[in-house]
This record gives structure tokens, C-alpha cells and sequence, in this order.
């Protein structure tokens, strides 16, 4: 039964501490007679831990309460916190250090009857209303300054876009202009005798490039003094309204942000399908490149075709020439195997006494043939003599 009503009385003990949101105006003036009013002998070691926890977890719970007054405290008036010397912390520290105390000193031995607790100086208390407004206040407060976070770092992230976007940029130009220097310097400068690139179509490149940044330059100089001007007339327009006195009120501004916020979404989006045109560009940009090269190799192939084509065409015409001639050697060919065939058939084989005959003055023929030769090496011989003494003659004359 003891066991029990100890067990009851620290469960009361722990309700009563763990009610922090219903009775906050209460637990500084009942924490120090309930601690009192306790016999912490009488507990056995799993309640006291427990009463402990509840303890701590009431003590955080006013820790945060008092940094929450002391930061309105600070915004509503700074010098009064200095002046006071107040410290938020000192009476949940306080309690905690009490109760320390009390569980470390519980063996010591129990207090005596007549032993009176220790007077506690009654704070004033705040009212749930007015704790309700402080906090109320101070959302409001964190509420203007995560908006005033919010469009800080919406800046700063919008710069970081920009300088994204003018990054990518100069990217997708500096791709660029290393393709248009292989296609025309390194694909079409280089002197196929040396191998070396030609320094005239280098500068050229340059001149070019050059000439039209100068272009730019000039273009972007332009838009610059025509933006200039129109600062100036919108600076003046307005000096003039403020001299009429037509002075936006405060409706009229309200107005012009909520147009400015929805001017500002309509922009955030123009820029968003900005980019992903911008994207789709450089992908464009890229399959037009490869469609390009496609295009030079087919027309390097087409060129290559037509030489092919225009002498296979010679070698056309050169064999059909040769085929007329074959044709008229072949009809020349023709007539004359006819005129032989006509012949051979014509053809009449002569007697024997009469190829004999002709065979006897062949032979007589070529017997006189030879004495004649024999005679004409003579008379060449006999010549060769004469010319000798001639010479020997005319030269002793």
C-alpha cells in the first residue's frame, strides 16, 4: 500500500509538472512547495530519474519562453534589459540547482519538523493574452525579416543566374569561334606544299574578327546612350510630376509593387523559356554543325564524283572513237576476206611441167643473182683501189 500511494504521489507530481502549456503563469510560485512538499526518501530511483526528465523538459520549455521575451524586450526597449540585469535564465537555473541539491543530499537524512522552507520572491507574471500578443508580435517580426531574407538572396540568386546565363554564353561563343578558326584557318590556310598554315589568311581571320567586334562595340555603345537618354527623360518626367504635385499615395504605390510582383513573375518566366530557347538554340546550333560537316564531306564526296564522272566520260568517248575504227578496220577486213574467198575459188592450180619450168629459172635467176653480186663487190673493191691512188695522187701533187 505505501508502495502505491508513493507511486500516486509522484505521478500527481509529474502532472502537475508536465502541464507547461496550460499553466505557464502557475509553475513559478507552485514548482518551489511542490519541490518542497516532496520526500525524495521515499522515492525509489526510476521516479526520481523520471521526475528529473520532467523537470528538465519544463525548465527548457521556460528557457525558450524567456529567450523569446528577452529578444521583444531587446526590440522594444534595449536599455531597460541593461538596466535591470535580468537574466531569463537565472530562475529555471535556480530551480534545477534545487533540485540537484535536494536529490544528491536525500540520504543525508530528512528535515526536521520545525524546519522552515525558503522564501521566494514572487515575479511579476505575464498573462497568457500578453504572452499571446508577444508571441504574435515577434512571428510577425521573424515573418518581415525571412521576407526581407527571402528578397536578398532572390537577388543575389538572380545575379548568380545572370552571370550563369553570360557564362554559358561566352561558352556556346568561345565553341564557336574554335570551330569557325579549325574550319578556316587549320582545314583551309594550310599550304599543301609545306604543311605550314599561310600567314596572310591568318591575319586576315584576325582583321575580320576584329572588325566585327569593333561592330558590336559600336552597336552596344549606341543602346547604351539611347538608354541613357531615356533615364534622363524618365528622371525629368518625374521631377516634372513632383513639381505638379501629382505624388503617388500610398494606395497607388501599393498598386505598382503588386504590378511590379506580377510584372516580375511575367519576367521570371519570359526568362525561364528564354533559357530553354537558349538551350534548344545551342543544341540547333550543334546539330546545324554536324549537319554542316555532313554537308562538306558529301560535297568533297560529290566533287570527287564528278572528276570520276567526267573521265569516265573521256574514257567513253575515247572507246567509242576506237569502236569506229575497229568498225571500219572490220569492214576493210571484211572486204578484203571476201575478195580472198573469191579468189580461192577463182584459184586455179597449174600443171607440173610448168611449175617445174618456172622452178628451173627461179634456181637460174638466183645462180646469176649471186655472179652478179660477186661481180659488184668486185667493181666496189677495184673502186675503193682507184679512190686510194687518187688520194695518193692529189696529195703528192
Amino acid at each position: 500500500m505505501e508502495v502505491s500511494n508513493k507511486s500516486d504521489g509522484a505521478a500527481n507530481t509529474v502532472t502537475s509538472i508536465n502541464q507547461p502549456t496550460n499553466n505557464q503563469e502557475k509553475q513559478s510560485t507552485t514548482t518551489q512547495p511542490i519541490l518542497d512538499d516532496l520526500d525524495f526518501d521515499s522515492y525509489s530511483d526510476a521516479e526520481l530519474v523520471s521526475l528529473v526528465e520532467d523537470l528538465t523538459r519544463t525548465n527548457s520549455f521556460l528557457e525558450q519562453e524567456n529567450k523569446l521575451f528577452e529578444t521583444n524586450l531587446l526590440r522594444v526597449n534595449p536599455q531597460a534589459l541593461k538596466n535591470d540585469g535580468f537574466d531569463g535564465r537565472e530562475e529555471s537555473k535556480d530551480v534545477k540547482d534545487e533540485v540537484q541539491d535536494r536529490l544528491l543530499g536525500r540520504r543525508e537524512g530528512k528535515k526536521k519538523k520545525g524546519e522552515k522552507a525558503k522564501e521566494i520572491d514572487k515575479p511579476i507574471l505575464l498573462t497568457p493574452e500578453q504572452k499571446s500578443e508577444i508571441a504574435t508580435r515577434e512571428l510577425e517580426e521573424l515573418r518581415d525579416e525571412i521576407e526581407k531574407q527571402k528578397e536578398e538572396w532572390s537577388k543575389v540568386l538572380d545575379n548568380y543566374k545572370a552571370e550563369m546565363e553570360e557564362i554559358e554564353i561566352r561558352g556556346q561563343e568561345i565553341k564557336k569561334t574554335m570551330y569557325e578558326f579549325k574550319r578556316d584557318i587549320e582545314q583551309q590556310a594550310v599550304n599543301p606544299r609545306t604543311g605550314k598554315v599561310i600567314a596572310e589568311r591568318v591575319q586576315r581571320y584576325y582583321e575580320d574578327k576584329l572588325r566585327s567586334k569593333d561592330a558590336v562595340i559600336e552597336k552596344i555603345r549606341l543602346k547604351n546612350a539611347t538608354l541613357k537618354m531615356q533615364k534622363n527623360k524618365l528622371h525629368l518626367q518625374l521631377k516634372q510630376k513632383e513639381e505638379m504635385g501629382e505624388v503617388l499615395h500610398a494606395i497607388d504605390f501599393d498598386q505598382l509593387q503588386i504590378e511590379n510582383k506580377q510584372y516580375l513573375g511575367k519576367i521570371e518566366e519570359r526568362n525561364s523559356e528564354l533559357l530553354k530557347l537558349k538551350m534548344t538554340a545551342g543544341n540547333t546550333v550543334q546539330i546545324l554543325n554536324l549537319h554542316k560537316k555532313n554537308l562538306q564531306n558529301l560535297t568533297q564526296e560529290s566533287e570527287r564524283l564528278r572528276s570520276e564522272i567526267a573521265q569516265r566520260k573521256d574514257l567513253l568517248s575515247k572507246l567509242k572513237s576506237e569502236a569506229e575504227l575497229v568498225n571500219i578496220e572490220k569492214k576493210k577486213a571484211e572486204k578484203l576476206n571476201l575478195h580472198l574467198r573469191e579468189q580461192m575459188e577463182s584459184f586455179r592450180v597449174p600443171e607440173v611441167m610448168n611449175y617445174v619450168q618456172v622452178k628451173a629459172q627461179q634456181t637460174e635467176l638466183q645462180k646469176k643473182l649471186k655472179s652478179w653480186e660477186r661481180k659488184v663487190e668486185i667493181a666496189a673493191m677495184q673502186t675503193q683501189r682507184v679512190k686510194k691512188i687518187w688520194q695518193q695522187m692529189t696529195t703528192a701533187a
